[in-house]
């Protein structure tokens, strides 16, 4: 595979194997034994939403590999305004060793990895967010030890990180409850394409985080959605992660969120600190599999 745009694309084996490496690689770099293996590469890194994570995790990445991430803004290359998606992908397949876009439009980066001849990483669209999801589930196998059984309970939008993780915890053969909003679960396709796994939705919180050994938040406003915060936080009111809700949930239950956190929101303060260290763990692990997948797309020319 030369792009990593959706986890749906990859195996359950290829998948479990850049996990693998990607906590064996942290370990080499936490012991100063990490090889340079891509010396002289650079990275395009398309940001059409800004990141705090994406793009320190991504460029850190780089670095710590002996390459290098160039910072492009919509302004900077006007992808599919002042220039046709496809010639971007061309030029920047040519001029750089790697291409990393964090869009709105999902089909956009999509375009860029049927055109370039470089590798195409999704670091976020509308639709999905495949590299969080990695970062999350890779937070709860080192927290478990083992992933196969898990439950996981994302309480609140059905959003592009729903989605992935919904995705993911099928590829490890774990269950995935989404509680929320009627109106705000994920599509009837994608639900009818989780039939086969340990899929379900519940409009009741409490419901979903009774069997959960993760309880997963995001904000319930993403970018783009400004215009509709006040009637979402009406909306998603009683879907908020407090001590009440914890006490649903098994004894041993984390509690993850891939940040920003808006905190008296969808999580209170006093559960995110209790859980600060798994939230933290889980953000510095965004740096840790997506070296490794770098290090596979680009040092070694694709996942097999």
């Amino acid at each position: 595979m030369k792009d990593f745009i959706e986890l749906k694309d990859f195996t359950a084996d290829q998948l479990a194997g850049l996990m693998e490496r990607a906590i064996a690689d942290k370990q080499l770099y936490r012991e100063g034994k990490l090889s340079p293996t891509l010396a002289r590469k650079c990275l395009a890194m398309i940001f059409e939403k800004p990141s705090l994570r994406t793009r320190v995790s991504f460029e850190s990445a780089m670095v710590h590999l002996g390459g290098h991430g160039l910072y492009l803004t919509q302004a900077d290359i006007g992808l599919g305004t002042r220039e046709a998606v496809q010639d971007v992908a061309r030029v920047l397949g040519r001029l750089c060793d790697g291409i990393m876009a964090r869009t709105f439009s999902h089909d956009m980066v999509r375009q860029l990895g049927e055109h370039s001849p470089a590798p195409v990483i999704n670091a976020l669209t509308d639709y999905s967010h495949p590299c969080q999801a990695m970062a999350d589930l890779m937070t709860a196998q080192e927290h478990f030890g083992e992933l196969e059984g898990r439950s996981l309970a994302f309480i609140g939008d059905g959003n592009n990180v729903a989605r992935s993780l919904a995705v993911a915890c099928a590829k490890f053969g774990m269950q995935f409850v989404l509680a929320s909003p009627a109106q705000f679960r994920l599509e009837q396709a994608f639900e009818d394409s989780m039939a086969s796994y340990a899929y379900r939705w519940t409009e009741s919180p409490a419901d979903a985080v009774a069997d959960a050994d993760i309880v997963y938040t995001d904000t319930w406003v993403s970018m783009g959605q400004e215009d509709e915060k006040q009637s979402r936080r009406q909306t998603f009111a009683g879907y908020q992660i407090n001590a009440e809700l914890m006490s649903a949930a098994p004894a041993h239950a984390v509690v993850m969120h891939c940040l920003p956190a808006y905190r008296g929101y969808e999580i209170t303060d006093d559960v995110f600190e209790a859980h600060a260290e798994t939230i933290m763990e889980e953000a510095e692990n965004r740096l840790h599999f997506q070296r490794t997948l770098l290090n596979a797309l680009i040092g070694e020319g694709g996942i097999a």
